[in-house]
């Protein structure tokens, strides 16, 4: 019987204690050459964010997040929620709420794809 691989085990940190420093990250994207700043891009690179929200028209813009972490938990589907969990917090401090109070994720419709974790 083999050993349960522990997802834990490659982590040098945990949750925001495993993300580099802003100064590391300017001398990382140094390298990356200039950068033409499109008017459209209401964030970006430019304010060190993980997230990119760029202009549709004056009022409507498309989010769209990358976060790397380290695993904080074992179980790959309990990671994957918590990874889900921080792409949506990044969405919404970015103000993408709709008028009612809801999150406009896209996934309302889609099937609930869980796997069976009996």
């Amino acid at each position: 019987m083999s050993t349960p691989i522990r997802l834990t085990q490659y982590s040098h940190g945990a949750s925001c204690g495993c993300k580099i420093s802003p100064a590391v990250l300017d001398t990382i994207l140094s390298g990356s050459g200039s950068q033409t700043l499109d008017p459209n891009l209401w964030v970006g690179n430019a304010s060190r964010d993980d997230a990119a929200v760029y202009a549709i028209d004056d009022h409507t813009g498309i989010v769209s997040t990358t976060d790397f972490f380290m695993p904080i938990v074992d179980d790959p589907f309990d990671f994957g929620r918590i990874a889900a969990t921080n792409a949506i917090s990044d969405i919404l401090c970015h103000g993408r709420i709709t008028a009612d109070g809801d999150c406009d994720s896209g996934l309302a419709d889609q099937p609930d794809t869980r796997r069976n974790r009996g």
